[in-house]
C-alpha cells in the first residue's frame, strides 16, 4: 500500500481512546479498504515508542503482534486485561471507528 494509506491508518489509530481497542479490519474499513486488514498490520511495522499500536488486535481480540509482552504491559496500564494473547472483554472494549468518529 502507499504512504497515504499508511498515513490514514496512523491517523485512525491515534484516535483510539485510552482503555479501548480496535481491530486491523475495522481500521481497514474506516480508511476505505475493507479487505485489507493485513495491509494495516504491515503499515504498523515502524512506529514511534509512544504510538498506541498496542490498541490494535485481530477481529477476535487476540494480540498477533510479535511484541506481545510489551503490548500486554501497555494494555494493563490502561486497565485492559489480557490472558495469554487474548484481550478479555474484547467486545465491550471494542472501538469501531466507523461508528464512533
Amino acid at each position: 500500500m502507499d504512504s497515504l494509506f499508511t498515513q490514514q491508518v496512523f491517523e485512525i489509530i491515534r484516535l483510539i481512546p485510552e482503555g479501548r481497542v480496535t481491530s486491523y479490519g475495522a481500521i481497514a474499513k474506516a480508511v476505505g479498504f475493507p479487505n485489507h486488514s493485513r495491509h494495516v498490520g504491515n503499515a504498523l511495522r515502524n512506529y514511534a515508542e509512544d504510538f498506541p499500536a498496542h490498541r490494535v488486535c485481530n477481529s477476535s481480540g487476540h494480540i498477533t503482534a510479535s511484541c506481545l509482552e510489551k503490548f500486554t504491559k501497555k494494555l494493563n496500564k490502561e486497565v485492559i486485561n489480557v490472558q495469554g494473547n487474548k484481550i478479555l472483554d474484547f467486545k465491550n472494549l471494542f472501538w469501531n471507528p466507523l461508528e464512533e468518529l
